[in-house]
């Protein structure tokens, strides 16, 4: 698939309504779950499912996905297990793929193989949380030679780079919705709300809102101003909860929270 295709892809799912972006840590509990997993959020309505690559410093996440990153990892996860993940789901599943990872797994495994192994599986972008946007440009040529959207994030300090960041950004803009690590918050300030104004000011590009987000209403409100809405702490919370038993209860959960975004009223 070749590079607008798989941004065009990213785009449409997008353009039938607000976006449900789930993320699951891949290998948590094990390989085979999160296969499984992968399927139910699919069938549940998802539009685009996030991949966390397991790392074992991961200096965004608050400590239910560290936790989950520890899991995996002592479950054997690896980097080559998730491109193998992947390439097992793609026949079924249409709808884009995203790993989430940090820059170091990417610089271990070698950029050039890592986003040629991206493309060959299916994946349909990437997101790294600690990768700067002045610093891209080592990552951005080979995403872009290889079809795969290097995904962009802006949070409330972005300020002034806002502008710069969505003008220049492909597939969609991850909005951090607060300053800190991931994890369910009881409230949501209307930073994320601001963001998403000021990037609607230069670019058409969709705006997907993530951090705290953690329950159906939470989406709900969300999806009335953003493009999308991610959530992770709280799916990541119920498959530590029932262990290999959380495909039923994830798909549940997406499904409630899929039926309530369409309550949203946009204002």
């Amino acid at each position: 698939m070749n590079r607008i295709n798989n941004i065009n892809r990213i785009s449409e799912a997008f353009s039938a309504g607000k976006a449900f972006i789930p993320f699951v840590t891949g290998g948590d509990p094990d390989l085979e779950t999160t296969e499984k997993l992968l399927h139910a959020l699919d069938e549940a309505g998802a539009d685009i499912i996030e991949i966390g690559v397991p790392f074992s410093d991961p200096i965004a996440e608050g400590p239910v996905i560290e936790a989950a990153d520890e899991r995996a990892l002592k479950a054997g996860c690896t980097v080559d297990k998730l491109f193998a993940l992947v390439s097992r789901v793609r026949a079924d599943i249409k709808i884009p793929l995203l790993f989430m990872t940090y820059y170091n797994p990417i610089f271990a495994y070698g950029v050039s193989k890592f986003t040629e192994r991206c493309a060959a599986c299916g994946v349909d972008g990437i997101i790294v949380p600690d990768l700067p946007f002045e610093e891209r440009g080592e990552l951005l040529g080979p995403c872009a030679s290889r079809g795969l959207a290097l995904i962009s994030l802006i949070a409330p300090t972005s300020e002034d780079r806002i502008t710069r960041i969505a003008t220049n950004a492909s597939g969609f803009l991850y909005c951090v919705s607060s300053l800190g690590v991931t994890g369910e918050r009881g409230e949501l300030g209307h930073s994320a709300r601001r963001m998403v104004e000021q990037v609607k000011r230069v670019s058409g590009i969709p705006c997907a809102v993530g951090f705290g987000i953690s329950t159906p209403g939470q989406a709900r409100d969300v999806a009335c101003f953003a493009d999308g809405v991610i959530m992770g702490s709280a799916i990541v919370r119920i498959i530590a909860e029932h262990g290999r038993d959380c495909v039923e209860p994830v798909r549940q959960f997406a499904k409630n929270v899929i039926e309530c975004m369409k309550g949203c009223i946009k204002r």
